[in-house]
């Protein structure tokens, strides 16, 4: 069965879970909601377990077998998250896959990632008869004259009406990347709140990002730069740079750090699981696989919980000084000791 990804919430409330699905597409930021809505679906029922897979080049298919029969020895329920990069799985992978939909392992849901697939590959065996079992939603890009409804949609979505030509300055500005789009949405609403956005305010939005930028400021970090992370950060301050939309930034890298590291605890190398990242813009990869490289997952839940913290502080919470605490989580994601206190 074919469903369309805005469709998905409402098809699994009718139907229910399906045993297997299928997310195929090129654009990353909808393959990750996709993926990430029916993972929060399975969690609301119990499917706590969750093993990742990347079929890579040298994949041994028989893995799969393997790990849908260890699945089903265990109580809990499991997502099976098998990632196919080039997808093609092969003739070996292939048939583990038209074996597995014959009969797909209890209380596992099998989330197969893959990119745009061609018309050989909608039509070829095992395609076919995973769709019979289960659920295939296809990704298509958002361009041309659909982006700028789809921006306006989603700032409504996030509290955020945009004033007279805003959508379609920010249109221009995120050049068809829908994961900039989403940042820079979720960067207005945390400098500004729910409501009007006006042409202005985007326009000072914008301005910030033009001189000392906070990603950079994130970059700068994970490649190891210590001493430029702090004048940056200083900068960033300086130029009256709001110390909630820093941190923000800041927050959202390190606990997708964390999560990325669980995984390399589970036996995967930093490269491998970076690879499979598809929130992870592909210039940015190195960068992302120093850090895991640096830091343990231990060691970047502690940078989250200082994260908390730092939250706490700019809300006038805790007595800590709020910059100071940024400086000590980006010279720590840096490669300097974090020390106590």
């Amino acid at each position: 069965m074919r469903v369309r990804p805005h469709e998905l919430p409402a098809h699994i409330q009718r139907h229910g879970l399906a045993p297997i699905y299928l997310v195929s597409g090129d654009e990353p930021l909808q393959i990750n909601e996709a993926t990430d809505a029916i993972r929060a679906i399975a969690r609301t029922q119990d499917y706590r377990g969750r093993d990742i897979l990347d079929a890579s080049a040298k994949f041994d298919w028989d893995e799969l077998t393997a790990e849908a029969n260890n699945l089903s020895l265990f109580a809990e329920k499991r997502i099976l998250d098998l990632r196919i990069p080039s997808g093609k799985p092969g003739r070996e992978g292939s048939k583990a896959l038209t074996d597995y939909a014959a009969r797909p392992a209890e209380d596992t849901v099998l989330l197969i990632t893959l990119p745009k697939l061609d018309k050989a590959q909608l039509s070829s065996k095992w395609l076919k008869a995973l769709e019979v079992k289960g659920v295939l939603i296809q990704i298509w890009p958002i361009e041309g004259s659909r982006l700028q409804p789809w921006i306006e949609q989603r700032m409504r979505q996030a509290g955020l009406i945009p004033g007279p030509q805003v959508a379609a300055l920010l249109t221009e500005r995120i050049e068809g990347n829908l994961l900039a789009a989403a940042q820079e949405i979720d960067k207005l609403q945390l400098l500004f709140g729910a409501g009007v956005i006006s042409l202005e305010q985007l326009q000072e939005s914008v301005a910030d990002s033009a001189r000392y930028d906070i990603y950079g400021l994130v970059d700068s970090a994970l490649a190891g730069g210590i001493g430029r992370s702090i004048r940056m950060l200083n900068g960033l301050r300086a130029e009256g740079t709001a110390a909630p939309v820093i941190l923000w930034a800041l927050t959202r890298e390190i606990r997708l750090i964390c999560s990325l590291a669980q995984q390399v605890e589970g036996g995967r190398s930093p490269q491998q699981v970076v690879a499979a990242a598809r929130e992870v813009w592909d210039k940015r990869k190195p960068l992302v696989t120093q850090g895991l490289q640096r830091l343990n997952t231990s060691q970047w839940q502690k940078l989250l919980q200082l994260c908390c913290l730092t939250d706490r502080a700019i809300k006038g919470q805790d007595p800590q000084d709020p910059w100071l605490q940024m400086q000590r989580i980006c010279t720590r994601m840096a490669g300097a000791p974090l020390l106590d206190g």
